[in-house]
């Protein structure tokens, strides 16, 4: 943790920033036409800026000050400046406009990668990263790119304005326009300085709202514990304690904006503008000067620092977007992908045989869970899985199923390695029932045909009538458009389960894997769930982790481990008979009914 809180308290260096920016960018190409259609109006609206002032200039000069106007000079000075203006407005919004809509696709399209991007990661990553640190990348700091993209029009349309008026300046008097040149390595210099200090603190924020947002989402999905254990103050106290300390963080964010952005510009433009108006004054004590040059003059100054000031303002919103970008390529990055299969990997699954050959498997790289695994299962037989908790039964279940990469053997299917068959085969024809049954939001047949179109409605209640769930299902008001909430919270684990068998027959996959399918069960519907479990293990090829003993006596084949290896194999009597631990497993449970 000490080493993760080291790396985010640093600032990002600008060569780092640099590679974050041209990363991003790349996002951005396949709406670059927008986007450069929105700046060439950026270049216009500089143009109109730049003349506005010279035709109040000339007004002043060649007729005002020489009293030679007429009521026709004046109102068309006037319709010129308002058309100028009007043709501003226009300008300015379609720039606005067609940047935002470049601005909105772009971040989007970001947010739809990394969603994308989450689902190649395997299994080790979610392990190793928190939901709530997850769930802040792809909401918070992709909602933070929106307004990062308009830091390069700020500064684009502030490169304009500042190189226009700077022109306009020279043009009316050289000396003084590039005696406001002096301010630039001055506003490098704190520029310099702010993206050094800066990135540090919004580095820090990011992580703070990262780690609100784990908390909020554990204590949301925790909730029921934490009421049940009235954990309620000490949650509300660590909350309290990671929300002050991003509080804090964004007080350091607004004290370092408001010293050194837009007061530095202020305070310059007051001295170049003061400087420029000593200047003239000088040279007025010499020969007449024309007032409506100085108005242009001092218009081109302002016109010089404002686009300075926007851009320093956004510098704290492209520091934001640095450091949020900086975190998204992170998981763009992770190489911590699936298990990849061959190349050219197309065989099909056609009896449903699995051997596992001295298969050894670690999670961390160092500490072996599976140690020389080997056994036969074949087409049709049930092969049961049993053990102590943390004996390795459900790492077997996570290599045939490709959730982790084994290390060391062989898995075969058919006699064929697993890498022979494309993950698309694997999933169609490997039909896996979890202990905790996951229901989406929806209704009951979204949730058995998981929005597979091309399973319809009477494959939806052919399923569950195999798996004894429509029982239950057609007393529900509407069946089998009965609504599902969040988690399918308001059925029993029982009937969660029975669905969730039906959801893995719908698809008549050819091997049927169990993770303690039966061990969160309730009375009342257990008596359908085994005579479901029944039907799909008929003529299929089994692999059950089994709680309860006695639903697996009449598997072909059990598997006895310990620490990651097996110990006893053989059938339900003939383990009974080596008075081993499968045995003593048994008779405990025989006891404790």
């Amino acid at each position: 943790m000490e080493q993760h809180q080291s790396e985010w308290t640093k600032s990002i260096p600008l060569k780092e920033q640099a590679t974050i920016i041209k990363r991003l960018l790349q996002y951005a190409k396949p709406f670059k036409k927008t986007f450069f259609i929105a700046i060439f109006f950026s270049f216009i609206l500089s143009v109109v800026n730049i003349l506005l002032p010279r035709i109040l200039q000339t007004l002043i000069d060649n007729y005002l000050m020489k009293q030679t106007a007429t009521m026709q000079i004046i109102l068309f000075f006037a319709i010129l400046y308002l058309f100028g203006t009007i043709m501003k407005a226009i300008i300015w919004f379609l720039q606005w406009f067609l940047y935002s809509m470049g601005a909105l696709k772009t971040y989007q399209y970001i947010r739809v990668k990394l969603f994308e991007k989450l689902h190649t990661l395997g299994m080790r990553y979610f392990d190793q990263t928190p939901a709530g640190s997850i769930v802040s990348r792809v909401t918070n700091d992709t909602e933070t790119l929106f307004e990062f993209w308009y830091v390069f029009l700020s500064v684009l349309t502030g490169l304009f304005a500042v190189l226009s008026s700077f022109v306009a300046m020279f043009q009316i008097n050289a000396k003084i326009a590039l005696l406001n040149l002096i301010f630039l390595p001055i506003l490098g210099t704190v520029i310099w300085y702010y993206q050094k200090f800066s990135s540090r603190i919004y580095r820090q924020m990011r992580e703070r709202l990262s780690q609100l947002n784990t908390k909020l989402n554990e204590s949301i999905s925790g909730m029921q514990i934490i009421q049940q254990f009235r954990q309620e103050k000490r949650l509300n106290r660590e909350f309290e304690e990671t929300n002050d300390e991003y509080l804090q963080t964004r007080y350091a964010m607004i004290r370092t904006n408001s010293l050194l952005l837009a007061p530095i510009i202020n305070l310059l433009y007051a001295v170049a503008v003061a400087i420029s108006l000593s200047v003239f004054g000088f040279d007025a004590l010499q020969s007449p000067i024309e007032v409506g040059l100085i108005y242009a003059f001092t218009t081109y100054v302002q016109g010089f620092f404002n686009p300075m000031t926007q851009m320093m303002d956004s510098l704290s919103i492209f520091t934001d977007g640095t450091v949020a970008g900086s975190r998204i390529l992170k998981i763009m990055d992770d190489e911590e992908y699936t298990p990849q299969q061959n190349p050219s990997a197309n065989r099909t699954i056609l009896n449903g045989k699995i051997e596992f050959r001295n298969v050894s498997f670690s999670y961390d790289g160092e500490h072996k869970v599976l140690k020389n695994i080997s056994f036969i299962a074949n087409p049709g037989e049930t092969v049961a899985l049993v053990g102590h908790t943390g004996s390795g039964k459900s790492s077997i279940i996570n290599v045939l199923m490709r959730f982790y990469e084994f290390g060391e053997g062989q898995i075969l299917i058919d006699d064929k390695d697993i890498r022979e068959f494309s993950i698309e085969e694997l999933r169609q024809k490997m039909g896996l029932v979890l202990q905790d049954a996951f229901m989406f939001y929806g209704n009951i047949a979204d949730n058995i045909r998981l929005l597979n179109k091309e399973i319809t409605e009477e494959e939806v209640i052919a399923a569950a009538k195999f798996v004894q769930a429509d029982k239950f299902i057609e007393q529900l008001p509407g069946a089998y458009h009965a609504k599902v909430i969040e988690r399918g919270a308001s059925y029993s684990s029982g009937q969660r389960q029975l669905i969730s068998f039906a959801r893995t027959m719908v698809t008549n996959p050819k091997i049927l894997v169990l993770d303690e399918a039966t061990a969160n069960i309730d009375t009342e519907t257990e008596g359908y769930i085994q005579e479901g479990l029944a039907n799909m293990r008929q003529g299929r090829t089994t692999i059950a982790i089994a709680h309860r003993l006695s639903t697996i006596r009449d598997a072909d084949l059990i598997l006895v481990l310990d620490k990651g290896s097996i110990v006893e194999r053989g059938n339900h009597d003939s383990l009974i008979e080596q008075n081993g631990l499968y045995s003593d497993m048994y008779q405990l449970q025989k006891t404790e009914v």
